[in-house]
């Protein structure tokens, strides 16, 4: 927390420069005899987390605006200047979504490369973040950056970077990309050519169309059985909503290219609407974002409702039960029915190789495991961030020792195909829709698929818990906590004792017997709990937003079983939580 001279110089700073937008100096004047917002736009600086650079849009270092989308490019800039002349050649690929001031941010981006004469491939239009990312490697480039703020409310925007492979820069580079950022003392003085001069120079090549047919060829390689496609895909009745975002774009195109036709789509929300006027909060998790696609459901009958998230990223699905209502999966409920059907499917065509992996945070369901375990397939646990997926595709590529084959985060996101490094909702439609085809032959549905999953493994529930910690003290707030529980581990829970923590800000996993072993991960702020039932528990703080959260995962025999234990078990953690 900057001292109030400090906060008085800045805001000062920012009130008399010199062409400032007209609305970022009207929020100004509003705000001034205002400390609570002042100190909160401009008491510190917008950091890079798991996924970059997020926050709310308007004026002061703690705000998404064109000053700090600069700042954040500049550093971009100055740490390519670094690299050899080939490398820095390569250029930025840039892309951005339906959000206020993404297509500006965009542009601005390309405008600060161009001072320092790197090239930028700018879309034409608004497309996901995973073609984001596919275009990276596609066009050989160095670097992308996608304008998005993912599944935020409207207030919000982002800014990710992503790295020559085409996944997110892990945290080395991320760390000194921001060294560069903070280096950055004056915003306003950073410089940036036009979109004329831009093209006149050969710094700017506007993209669309070329990298959508090469993208959509590879998504034609996600599908396992066409023929199934063919056979029932006619038959199986879906509904399709892009909630306001870039899923509009391309996730139509490679339905149909597929042969899923027999889908209707929300037509309200499949305007690209920066206010997200039918769902406040566009993220696919929640219940409320399925509201029209459950009343359009109803009336075509619908056997299975998909959403995707703004920037088509994150995928959430509904399944339709018997009495006509809609019951709404868990992220870890559509990964698990996504690779058991992949990995059966590869078992089944003799293509499951012998040293094929699965990958997922170490916040996901056990279920994955018990089901890798099943065909005989490796699962390595990350931590949280798919940028750490993508680091061990990566890593797999490099020393060809293990066949990457599914990777996901319970937090809605999936990627079955390598040719994107980062989580892809039109990856993950194009396979549950073949997965929902396949139960729908059965005449069952996708959660009937999952229940035999339950019966065959073992009932496990998961479910998250988010406190908030807003304001300026937040991290602060948060800091202490993670250093409390730290200081006094939990040592039982719900009458179950812990077996082991792992401690992942000191790499070390202690057990209840007192033995010491090495964490195999990048240090981070985060601790899991391992209890005597099988259940767990794990605690960090967001990486994009002020809250800490709290993962709880159980297995039981029965359905009942695991319910109940899953309750008890967030009433025993709820008692140890500091209350609002």
């Amino acid at each position: 927390m900057i001292n109030q001279a400090e906060l008085d110089s800045r805001y000062s700073t920012w009130l008399t420069a010199p062409h400032l937008p007209v609305d970022l100096h009207r929020e100004l004047v509003q705000m001034k005899d205002n400390q609570q917002l002042l100190a909160d736009a401009f008491g510190t600086s917008l950091s890079f987390g798991t996924a970059g650079m997020r926050g709310i849009l308007g004026a002061g270092t703690n705000r998404m605006n064109i000053y700090t989308v600069r700042q954040a490019t500049e550093g971009l800039a100055k740490m390519m200047e670094t690299l050899p002349a080939a490398e820095r050649e390569r250029g930025v690929a840039i892309s951005f979504d339906s959000r206020y001031h993404s297509c500006d941010f965009a542009h601005e981006a390309a405008g600060v490369l161009g001072a320092h004469g790197i090239k930028s491939f700018i879309f034409d239009d608004l497309r996901p973040t995973p073609e984001l990312s596919f275009a990276v490697r596609h066009l050989h480039t160095y670097a992308g950056i996608m304008i998005t703020a993912s599944h935020n409310p409207k207030q919000y925007n982002g800014y990710k970077i992503y790295g020559p492979d085409g996944g997110q820069m892990p945290p080395q580079e991320s760390d000194l990309m921001t060294s560069y950022v903070r280096q950055v003392a004056d915003l306003f003085a950073i410089k940036t050519v036009s979109e004329p001069e831009l093209r006149h120079k050969g710094l700017v090549q506007v993209i669309g169309e070329d990298v959508d047919v090469a993208y959509l060829d590879k998504i034609k390689t996600v599908n396992i059985n066409h023929d199934l496609i063919r056979d029932v895909g006619k038959q199986l009745k879906f509904v399709y909503t892009p909630l306001h975002g870039t899923g509009k774009i391309i996730t139509r195109r490679a339905l149909n290219q597929a042969g899923f036709q027999n889908y209707d789509t929300v037509v309200a929300q499949t305007i690209a609407d920066p206010e997200f006027p039918t769902t406040p909060f566009p993220n696919p998790e929640f219940a409320q974002t399925f509201d029209l696609a459950i009343q359009l459901g109803k009336q075509e009958a619908a056997d299975v409702l998909i959403a995707t998230d703004p920037d088509a990223d994150r995928l959430g699905a509904a399944v339709r039960q018997p009495n006509g209502e809609y019951q709404l999966m868990t992220g870890n409920q559509i990964a698990s029915v996504l690779l058991d059907y992949l990995l059966k499917a590869k078992q089944r065509l003799h293509d499951l190789p012998e040293n094929g992996v699965v990958v997922k945070s170490i916040v996901s369901t056990e279920l994955a495991t018990a089901i890798a375990d099943h065909y005989g397939v490796k699962m390595k646990n990350v931590l949280t961030g798919f940028k750490f997926i993508a680091e061990q595709i990566k890593n797999f590529e490099t020393n060809h020792d293990h066949t990457f084959l599914f990777g996901f985060e319970e937090s809605f996101g999936y990627l079955i195909k390598p040719f994107v490094r980062d989580k892809d909702a039109v990856q993950s439609t194009m396979l549950l829709a073949e997965v929902a085809a396949f139960y729908k032959q059965q005449q069952l549905t996708l959660y009937d698929g999952l229940n035999q999953l339950y019966q065959e493994y073992g009932y496990y529930r998961e479910k998250t818990i988010a406190k908030d910690f807003p304001g300026l003290d937040g991290q602060a707030t948060m800091s202490k906590l993670m250093s409390e529980f730290r200081a006094t581990p939990i040592q039982n829970l719900n009458g179950q004792p812990v077996t082991a923590l792992d401690d992942f800000k000191t790499g070390i996993r202690r057990t209840a017997d007192g033995q010491k072993t090495k964490l195999d991960l990048p240090t981070s702020d985060v601790l899991k709990y391992w209890f005597a039932d099988d259940t767990w528990l794990a605690i960090r703080p967001s990486g994009t937003e002020p809250k800490i959260k709290f993962y709880l995962g159980v297995k039981a025999p029965t359905e009942a079983e695991a319910t109940e234990r899953l309750t008890q078990y967030e009433a025993a953690l709820q008692q140890q939580l500091p209350q609002a």
